[in-house]
């Protein structure tokens, strides 16, 4: 019987004739260099929480689970080396335990430091100097297709670390990587709604401008900005707040959808039963306004899905858009959305993420390469996959209209037209330099093959 992968969600299935785990760097050397034994596309694989099949393959997967060890925290330095396959909430608790963290927590904390390194991320919380995770990583260590090992560094190196830093495992599998790291941080969530029809694009920037990170969660057609600031301490509901956020993300919010969806046997009462929880979660976020926010130590805002039971896991997609564009692109897309409704009785059963990342260059498909970028992320916890999957793609096509910008694991259905759109000239670049770096095509797999350009 065939070995067996599946991601996160359950919506995209592997079945690779080798699944191997390494436990060091020789045995992935060896898995590279046999090519009867182990035969491509050989893809490294860390929690695959992507929702796209960028770790797919019929050929090898490296499951990299085995190597998670951190190697050295330096605090004279502010570095934190690890393994590739530790993840991102288990070194924020090492950390946690030293009083630091990262620079950017980002929310899927299951997502392993491989990953992190080489691929897109989302998380608008941090703000700070860089917009992207990746782009404070230092250094990144890695077998090449063949065999061989390579490192690129800030010193040793740069320009190979930039364009390593989302190569996406095309160019060999990485296995070490070192972080920027500071010390642990307090901060305060504030709330404040708004409705989207009295918005203006100056409002707009007069909230990024005030946030040193932020993400929008529209409800219906209200808009409720989320942002973040430093405080000296945290208050004394801080780890009840904390407590609460995992548990309506890691199990409330997606199980409540999916159970108005599949348990609520009539249309008009799916709607209203729907419509009554979106009222509960627009209160929430009022009274948070109303009693000033909340307060937590800024790696508590990273969520465990490890052990999420299937009912309670949800489906997402990202698109980003240029700052200036985003509040037309939100509007429309409520139009839009509210048309696919009336249309095919589908709407999402949670609430709309919006992030806010600035712009970064550090990496050759960095998404916000030429200026800041407002996200527009639907996401849904699914009964009827086709459905979802019939939205994606149509959202894909609104989206692509619209000058946005996909990212290769969190886009599904993402087309190699609207990756060439929106990334320019950097991803003819980007498909140059991995042929390059990979002529055999060893870690090619068909969805990469379809997106690069010739």
């Amino acid at each position: 019987m065939k070995n067996m992968v599946r991601n996160y969600d359950g919506g995209i299935t592997a079945f690779p004739a080798q699944l191997v785990s390494p436990c060091n760097v020789a045995e992935i050397q060896s898995i590279l260099k046999d090519v009867g034994r182990y035969p491509g596309p050989v893809r490294a694989m860390g929690s695959y929480h992507s929702l796209t099949p960028c770790a797919s393959s019929d050929g090898t997967i490296i499951n990299m689970s085995g190597m998670n060890r951190t190697l050295e925290i330096d605090p004279k330095k502010m570095t934190f080396t690890a393994e590739a396959g530790l993840q991102f909430i288990v070194a924020s608790r090492t950390l946690r335990a030293q009083n630091l963290q990262f620079l950017t927590n980002i929310e899927i904390g299951n997502m392993t430091l491989g990953a992190a390194a080489c691929c897109h991320t989302k998380d608008g919380l941090d703000g700070g100097e860089f917009g992207q995770v990746g782009s404070y990583i230092t250094g990144i260590k890695w077998v090449t297709p063949s065999g061989d090992l390579a490192e690129a560094s800030d010193a040793n190196n740069p320009a190979l670390l930039h364009f390593m830093r989302s190569s996406y495992g095309l160019c060999g599998v990485v296995y070490e990587v070192t972080f920027r790291i500071k010390p642990l941080e307090a901060i305060q969530f504030s709330y404040l709604p708004r409705p989207i029809k009295d918005l203006t694009e100056k409002e707009v920037d007069r909230i990024i401008d005030a946030s040193k990170g932020l993400i929008c969660w529209t409800v219906g057609r209200r808009a409720h900005f989320q942002t973040r600031k430093h405080v000296d301490q945290v208050g004394p509901f801080a780890s009840l707040f904390a407590a609460g956020r995992r548990r309506l993300w890691n199990h409330t919010e997606a199980r409540v959808g999916r159970f108005i969806d599949s348990r609520i046997p009539t249309k008009p009462l799916r709607n209203a039963s729907l419509d009554a929880w979106f009222a509960g979660s627009k209160l929430l976020m009022s009274t948070l306004k109303l009693v000033g926010g909340a307060t937590l130590y800024n790696p508590d805002k990273t969520i465990d899905y490890s052990r999420t039971p299937s009912s309670a896991k949800y489906a997402f997609t990202f698109w980003a858009f240029p700052r200036s564009q985003w509040l037309d692109a939100l509007r429309e897309y409520l139009e839009f959305s509210e048309k696919h409704f009336k249309k095919y009785d589908f709407r999402c059963n949670m609430p709309l993420g919006s992030y806010f990342i600035r712009k970064d260059t550090q990496s050759i498909l960095s998404y916000t390469h030429d200026g800041d970028v407002f996200s527009i992320d639907p996401i849904h916890a699914y009964t009827d996959k086709p459905a979802w999957d019939r939205f994606l793609k149509e959202f894909n096509e609104f989206a692509y209209k619209k000058n946005g910008i996909p990212l290769l694991n969190q886009s599904p259905f993402v087309e190699r037209r609207h990756v060439e759109a929106a990334y320019g000239a950097r991803w003819k670049q980007f498909s140059v330099q991995v042929k390059a770096a990979d002529p055999q095509q060893r870690m090619l797999n068909p969805f990469f093959a379809d997106l690069l350009s010739e």
